[in-house]
């Protein structure tokens, strides 16, 4: 069953019954039904994609006010980073983690953290400190194919 705006409803039935009305005076033995007009298929869809652009649109706009003027976070005093860490197995981790001046070794598992060890913050090395091997991956992936061919 299709349906049909409101204002639509409304215009057919003031139009059915002035046309009743007018054939009662006219001949009054004589039934006129009005038949509502069909509505095209390609309106229907234009306002149902009207609709749902609107819609999106302003589920668009909401997200971004509330990211321009929701509320900010506040920035504490003490930081915290994670300096580095090491996986030990399927779920369990060691982290090292720097607060103010000092490095935290934290072990990390399922429903736990335990604080293993503290000391003093040093200096993290940088990439141009890590000594670099004469050999990179290319190298080493040719000559691996080099003795599995037997050359």
């Amino acid at each position: 069953m299709k349906r049909y705006p409101a204002s639509l409803f409304l215009v057919t039935l003031s139009s059915a019954a002035s046309i009743v009305g007018a054939a009662d005076k006219v001949a009054p033995a004589i039934a006129v039904t009005a038949i509502a007009p069909a509505a095209t298929g390609a309106g229907s869809l234009f306002q149902v994609l009207l609709s749902l652009f609107l819609v999106l649109g302003l589920m668009m706009g909401a997200a971004w006010a509330i990211k321009r003027f929701g509320p900010k976070r506040m920035a504490g005093s003490a930081t915290v980073r994670v300096v580095g860490g090491v996986s030990l197995g399927g779920r369990e981790r060691i982290v090292v983690v720097e607060a103010a001046d000092q490095w935290i070794v934290v072990g990390v598992a399922p429903g736990r953290v335990n604080a293993l060890a503290t000391m003093p913050k040093q200096e993290t090395p940088t990439v141009s400190d890590i000594p670099v091997s004469g050999k990179n991956f290319a190298d080493w992936l040719k000559q691996t194919i080099e003795k599995r061919n037997g050359h």
